[in-house]
């Protein structure tokens, strides 16, 4: 199974005058893992459930993070 988030550990030197953040993290989007779109792939269910998470195919649906509560769109 693939994430679609990564995340690394940047060098932080001891001479840095600013606050260094500890981890970094990028979002990768699931077309990058499909290859193609196969013929048959499910769909949601109804127009207003594909309208709220902007696709019609479910396993195209990139959630993006609350970054205060740290909590996707599905949630």
């Amino acid at each position: 199974m693939f994430t679609q988030y990564k995340y690394w550990r940047p060098y932080i030197s001891p001479y840095d005058p600013c606050k260094p953040i500890e981890v970094k993290s990028y979002a990768t989007p699931p077309q990058l893992y499909l290859g193609f779109q196969p013929y048959g792939l499910p769909q949601f269910s109804s127009p207003k459930e594909a309208l709220k998470f902007g696709t019609l195919w479910p396993q195209l649906f990139s959630p993006y993070p609350d970054p205060h509560k740290g909590v996707d769109k599905r949630d």
